[in-house]
């Protein structure tokens, strides 16, 4: 499998998107819920695509959210986005309906749509199922992964390495995206990774956030060299307790990150079972 397969096939983090530097998602925490305009994200788009205008137009948004281009609290209105892309208003509501789906959005009765804030409990939630999910996709391709494949994420790995050196952190997480995405194409069983598109959109928000203060990009390289170790080995638990691991450094960031940009969070709700342990 070529390397550029794993960037193509990632489905979020495109590594155009424009990443906002820490201080200034400082000042866009205090300024949440300010009126902004929208970022131009005309070029997310491309109407000789095959790919229906409707799920570009999702994806556009969706990364401009995670990318903190449009902070918890920006209105979003189907005439101003529809403008924006010079589409009718039906490509654009269909994505607002995908967007609150995904607890992105949130729409108030006479008050408008507007970007959600990030639920902690939300995160969490995402997280296990995940988890869940992923570990038992790690597990099958310990197995079967063949070494083509197993080559294309230790080039991944490197890109990896070279976006780490140049503090490219949107470019990681377009890698990050495409190494997990390659693990489920191993198995032949890509519909794993849609599965958990929506549900891990809270989680994806916080690691945007986090990085690279709070998760060092050099540690999220070492937790996929584990994953990466126990693949090649062919060692289903090993590969598995490195994917557990990797994706439980959220658990660890999600208080801190909280804690620096509270007008990003809503208050936290416990589960009455933690789902964290």
């Amino acid at each position: 499998m070529p390397t550029k397969n794993l960037h193509a096939n990632a489905s979020s983090f495109s590594s155009d998107a424009k990443p906002v530097a820490p201080r200034a998602r400082r000042r866009a925490s205090a300024q949440a819920g300010a009126r902004a305009e929208l970022p131009d994200l005309t070029a997310s788009v491309s109407f000789d695509s095959h790919e229906p205008i409707g799920k570009q137009i999702f994806r556009a948004l969706r990364e401009a959210i995670f990318a903190g281009q449009m902070v918890p609290g920006t209105p979003l209105s189907e005439k101003e986005v529809s403008d924006m892309f010079q589409v009718s208003r039906q490509p654009v509501r269909e994505a607002f309906i995908k967007l609150v789906e995904a607890g992105v959005l949130q729409v108030l009765p006479q008050r408008g749509t507007f970007v959600k804030r990030i639920s902690p409990r939300q995160v969490r939630e995402g997280r296990f199922i995940r988890e869940a999910i992923e570990t038992a996709v790690v597990r099958k391709a310990a197995v079967s992964i063949t070494d083509e494949q197993l080559q294309a994420l230790a080039d991944n790995l490197r890109d990896q390495k070279l976006a780490a050196k140049s503090n490219d952190t949107a470019a990681f997480l377009a890698l990050d995206e495409a190494f997990h995405y390659a693990i489920a194409q191993a198995i032949d069983c890509t519909a794993a990774w849609e599965t958990i598109q929506d549900i891990k959109a809270q989680m994806d928000r916080v690691r945007y956030l986090s990085l690279p203060d709070v998760s060092p990009l050099d540690l999220l390289i070492k937790q996929h060299a584990k994953i990466l170790a126990g693949l090649r080995a062919h060692d289903p638990s090993a590969a598995e307790e490195a994917m557990r691991s990797h994706l439980r450094e959220i658990l660890m960031s999600l208080g801190p990150i909280a804690e620096r940009n509270p007008a990003w969070f809503d208050a936290d709700e416990p589960e009455r079972v933690p789902l964290s342990t």
